[in-house]
């Protein structure tokens, strides 16, 4: 299969080259094939939700296990109905604050959408994303576009296209080139379907467990999260997510973290080994002339910068051929939850305790 790549500028969507661009696009999806597009949070790999067949291939695509369930993107707030059946007054509210935007809502399957596209569950997940070219892709598409991040399943999430072209070339009809994600790391998800009312958060990401609580009252968090295992009810809870090639541990604690870090290193490098060493800015210097690979992530002052670059700096290490991966931790900030949730994941939870 040969894969399209087209380039869509979000501030010109209402282009006349865009919108038909878009409408192929779209029709690729009426017809059963797969896209990758951009988003506000990553990139997705979109085919027709109603559709068995395209979930299938979706999973074909990625290599990603069937039980593994898809997200339902929409592109109008009152489609949620068409997709989701006895919807509580607690997604209304999370829908009138949070949507358009990155929070997936899970609730009870409507019959029409097939278990396919839902892993198998009675539940889906629902998302309503704010990224103009997403939202004009799923009109296109006929309004309800099953999507997971667009990469090789277990790889880091893709933030630019030239990442779904690296895991998706000639296995997807079409890619949109939207530029760099705003975001970086994917949705937040909370299950509104346990028996006890209680909103369940199953992924922490943008949207925190300060922010739903705020809205909803009581909010708690999934075992999951934690790595027990559970038959996922949301994309990420079962299987390894988002690692490189090369093999990643983390390093918590304060300023013994960076001399541990750097003990490490050099014993790894005697051994033969190609190490990177991921690190906030205010630490990147400590670690600079030593004969190893350094990627400074971003400021601790500014956690929306260190997940703006998280996914990127992962697939880095893999096209530098680096075969150990040490990583400072970084639990601070509004999105250091979602953060170390990611890294956790991506190293098999191989936390080091300085």
């Amino acid at each position: 299969m040969k894969t399209e790549v087209v380039r869509i500028d979000p501030a010109r969507v209402s282009g006349a080259a865009e919108r038909q661009a878009i409408a192929r696009a779209g029709e690729i999806l009426r017809q059963g094939g797969l896209v990758a597009f951009p988003t506000e949070t990553v990139y997705g790999l979109g085919g027709d939700a109603f559709d068995a067949d395209a979930a299938r291939k979706i999973y074909a695509a990625k290599g990603r296990p069937s039980d593994n369930p898809l997200i339902v993107h929409i592109a109008r707030r009152e489609d949620l109905e068409r997709v989701a059946d006895g919807i509580p007054e607690q997604a209304e509210i999370l829908a009138a604050r949070f949507w358009p935007g990155p929070l997936t809502m899970i609730l009870p399957r409507k019959p029409e959408v097939p278990r396919e596209t839902t892993g198998g569950l009675d539940t889906v997940a629902v998302r309503f994303p704010s990224h103009p070219v997403a939202r004009e892709l799923i009109a296109a598409g006929g309004g309800f576009i099953a999507a997971p991040s667009a990469n090789a399943s277990g790889r880091p999430s893709p933030t630019l296209a030239a990442h779904c072209i690296e895991d998706l070339n000639g296995r997807v009809e079409m890619i949109i080139d939207g530029g760099e994600v705003g975001i970086g790391v994917e949705s937040s998800i909370v299950d509104l379907t346990d028996p006890s009312g209680i909103p369940t958060i199953l992924r922490p990401g943008y949207i925190t467990a300060e922010m739903l609580a705020g809205i909803l009252g009581q909010v708690r968090t999934d075992p999951g999260l934690i790595g027990r295992e559970v038959r996922p009810k949301a994309p990420g809870m079962k299987y390894r997510h988002y690692a490189p090639a090369g093999r990643l541990s983390l390093y918590r604690g304060e300023g013994d973290a960076v001399d541990r870090i750097l003990r490490d290193a050099v014993i790894k490098m005697a051994e033969g080994k190609k190490v990177g060493v991921i690190a906030a800015d205010e630490t990147a210097g400590r670690y600079e002339g030593r004969g190893f690979l350094v990627y400074p992530i971003g400021s601790r002052q500014h956690g929306e910068e260190i997940a703006h670059n998280l996914f990127r700096v992962l697939r880095q290490c893999d096209a530098d051929g680096v075969e150990e991966i040490l990583s400072e931790t970084f639990y601070e900030g509004t999105l250091g939850e979602a953060l170390m949730n990611r890294l956790e994941k991506a190293s098999g939870h191989t936390i080091i305790d300085s």
